[in-house]
């Protein structure tokens, strides 16, 4: 049987482009290259709050067969994770959360380093890194006619040295580690 998973980001529109290859190629990384991952569309969530009350709300119902969701808010806005994980966890879901540092949008600039005109510090500290930063990278070097404007080649380049993007951001290494350990308990 296929080990399914569902990714749940606040907002899907463009950061299911970034995230459902991220995640599929870490679930490679870990023994699981045929794994089925979607990324949450129905419903449509807009923000971190919808995002939290939609876990807590229906989506169990929904879908709760499925063997993982891994949640993937923005860190600037993200709280009290652990306590969200332990709430599903009681309804036998098995959520994994993992705030992007500072949003998701890094992880796709993390392969592109030598072309931002700012030290990769300052971006991952940047306080508004998607409109100063990632929007005119993207604006540079995505392509308006393709899925996301681009996000899904860029975020393809970035996982093409995975190990490189792992090094600069940490958050992933711990849901690396954390979906070896999910992995290993349910074999």
């Amino acid at each position: 049987m296929s080990f399914r998973v569902l990714v749940i980001p606040e907002d899907p529109t463009y950061n299911g482009y970034i995230l459902q290859p991220l995640v599929e190629r870490m679930l490679a990384e870990l023994g699981k290259p045929n794994a089925h991952v979607r990324v949450l569309t129905n419903p449509k969530l807009n923000g971190y709050a919808h995002a939290v009350s939609a876990i807590r709300g229906d989506l169990a119902l929904r879908y709760g067969h499925l063997d993982l969701w891994p949640f993937v808010p923005d860190g600037d806005r993200a709280s009290n994770l652990e306590v969200l994980e332990t709430e599903l966890s009681q309804r036998d879901v098995h959520l994994l959360c993992c705030a992007a540092q500072p949003e998701v949008e890094a992880w796709l600039l993390a392969g592109h380093r030598d072309r931002l005109t700012m030290p990769w510090q300052e971006v991952r500290e940047h306080s508004r890194l998607k409109e100063d930063i990632f929007e005119p990278f993207l604006k540079e070097s995505g392509d308006d006619r393709s899925p996301g404007g681009g996000r899904q080649r860029l975020i393809r380049e970035t996982l093409s040295n995975y190990r490189g993007l792992l090094d600069v951001c940490p958050e992933l290494v711990d849901l690396e580690n954390r979906l070896r350990a999910f992995l290993a308990d349910t074999e």
